[in-house]
């Protein structure tokens, strides 16, 4: 086996993650056949759409807060949801609500309210899509008062009335879906998320993953990935699946702007111990999957120098791109630039600094369907909602590539 050693391969044998018979170790996300790409390398994709979800229109709708973008293609119509908030992020006041496009995403209906809490102090925000044997789900992060009780609550769609029948909490312990449950081949779901445990700053907040009993999904199994316990993270994670062996990819914390990495090999009922990986990551929640092409996709901000870029939400969260890997490649390859903080171009919110973060996606027809939110350089997730939409097409890079 002959090895092309470069500046980025010696750190990664110095740091042991590598062994010595060039196995790759289970922090390798990233080819160890080149470097990084710069920010200034990465090209910007061409032949995407986009578009505005719902814009930050706190004068006309009194909504303040809006974050967690979800996506789902269900009846030929696309579907989006959010955490919606007339007060602060993460307290009582919290609300899930969404729209739905009957073109393509090109225009948006009127808002919908999936649920606003019941109960005293019940907060409910943002979560995941599933359409799922004609149903369409909708997994939702709850809580009481300011972030207290961190939980699930499930939700399906009742098509002739247009309303959201409650499942009831599914889910407890702190776990808070971030990923569309993705199935497996031993017949279960795997829901990616963070299990919330303790305060920012503290080591008490890792990833997690939910795995369901069959198609029941009104029963998960939690499981927390382990970590160094003195390890400071905010564990929202998104896992790619291939037969029994599952990635989970966790963001990092504030000062350390790197992707975090943990392997199950047994469907996600056993983990590795998260790791950080060979790949820099902004300081925001990632969403990663496998394409129909054989990808595997990363989309957040990601590059060799995002580090030290601080804003006001930790590492700054722009550009917003999109690592990919060959065809049934194990590691990322490439990176591309969907779009940068300023963007004249628009439409969509153009700003110096602005936030473009919390990414979700949903394949659809030869595209992938990216929606994100956008700060306008406000900070505090004081939100739009906006929506990439790409051709597959210009993700492809080939097997020589890896």
């Amino acid at each position: 086996m002959k090895w092309r050693v470069t500046v980025g391969t010696l750190a990664l044998l110095v740091s042991g993650s590598v062994n010595c018979h060039g196995e790759h170790a289970e922090g390798l996300l990233w080819s160890l056949e080149r470097p990084v790409s710069k920010l200034s390398e990465i090209p910007t994709l061409k032949g995407v759409r986009f578009q505005v979800i719902k814009k930050r229109e706190r004068d006309v709708d009194g909504y303040r807060w809006l974050h967690g973008v979800a996506l789902a293609w269900h009846e030929e119509k696309l579907y989006a949801c959010f955490g919606h908030n007339r007060g602060s992020e993460n307290s009582a006041t919290e609300e899930a609500n969404g729209l739905i496009s009957t073109d393509d995403g090109t225009t948006w209906g009127p808002l919908f309210q999936i649920d606003n809490g019941d109960e005293p102090n019940l907060a409910v925000s943002h979560g995941v899509f599933l359409s799922h044997e004609g149903t369409l789900w909708s997994f939702l992060g709850s809580f009481y008062g300011n972030l207290q009780q961190p939980q699930t609550r499930a939700y399906v769609l009742n098509e002739k009335t247009g309303s959201w029948e409650k499942r009831g909490v599914v889910l407890r312990n702190g776990f808070w879906p971030m990923g569309e449950p993705q199935f497996m081949a031993d017949g279960n779901w795997i829901m990616s998320g963070v299990q919330l445990g303790g305060p920012w700053g503290s080591p008490h907040n890792p990833p997690a993953v939910a795995i369901s009993h069959g198609n029941d999904l009104t029963k998960w199994d939690l499981v927390v990935i382990p970590k160094d316990s003195e390890l400071v993270i905010w564990g929202e994670s998104g896992v790619i699946v291939e037969g029994k062996e599952i990635a989970c990819i966790s963001r990092g914390w504030h000062g350390s702007a790197w992707a975090y990495v943990s392997i199950s090999r047994d469907y996600g009922r056993t983990w590795t111990r998260l790791k950080r990986s060979n790949l820099p990551m902004t300081t925001s929640k990632p969403y990663c999957g496998t394409l129909s092409t054989g990808q595997r996709y990363l989309v957040g901000t990601v590059a060799a120098n995002i580090a030290g870029r601080n804003d006001r939400d930790g590492e700054a969260r722009y550009p917003l791109t999109i690592a990919v890997s060959p065809p049934d490649g194990k590691h990322f390859t490439k990176i591309f630039r969907i779009r940068d903080d300023v963007f004249p171009d628009g439409p969509g919110e153009s700003a110096k600094g602005a936030a473009l973060s919390y990414p979700y996606t949903v394949e659809h027809k030869g595209k992938l369907y990216v929606g994100y939110s956008n700060d306008g350089g406000r900070g505090y997730n004081l939100n739009s909602a906006e929506l990439a939409v790409i051709p597959l097409s210009e993700l492809m890079v080939s097997r020589e590539q890896e």
